[in-house]
């Protein structure tokens, strides 16, 4: 039995989309193992991902990294000059 979820994360711009999709799509291949595959796509504004696994606790564990990866990049891409910076 295979089982799915879908998320879809919607941005402000095109180009806030395609940051969040360039940074958690170079994870494909690397993540996914013999019982979870993911699958990242932008549509315009949104990047788009689907999880598939073999049981609910893959699924879940599959799910939550990569909100957590999705998160990250949005954190990330957040910052800007005035933020302040780590080290600094």
């Amino acid at each position: 039995m295979s089982h799915d979820a879908l998320f879809q994360f919607e941005y402000e711009s095109d180009e806030r989309a395609l940051l969040i999709f360039r940074s958690v799509d170079q994870e494909i291949g690397e993540i996914d193992d013999d019982r979870s595959q993911t699958t990242v796509e932008r549509e315009e504004n949104c990047v788009v991902i689907r999880v598939s696994a073999d049981d609910l606790v893959a699924l879940r564990a599959a799910m939550n990294t990569w909100q957590t990866l999705v998160g990250v990049a949005e954190r990330v891409s957040g910052l800007d000059e005035s933020s302040p910076s780590i080290g600094r």
